[in-house]
């Protein structure tokens, strides 16, 4: 599944500080540019699974209703 967020990159001394505007808790560094932009799609991957893990375990055994929503900005 494709997800598009808005990278945020800023320079902080000697460092690269990256986050997205759209996933709170999806930020890194990096002494470069391009490792930022790499250790930011590691955060966004982590912080996503770990979310649906834990709406995963909220969910466990309830009936529920589980569908893709899908929105156009």
């Amino acid at each position: 599944m494709e997800h598009r967020f808005t990278a945020v990159f800023e320079r902080d001394g000697d460092w690269w500080i990256a986050y997205t505007e759209e996933l709170p808790g999806a930020n890194t560094q990096g002494r470069t540019l391009e490792e930022a932009r790499k250790n930011l799609k590691e955060a966004i991957a982590l912080v996503l699974e770990a979310n649906r893990e834990l709406a995963e375990r909220e969910i466990a055994g309830k009936p529920v209703i589980k569908e893709e929503v899908v929105v156009i900005v």
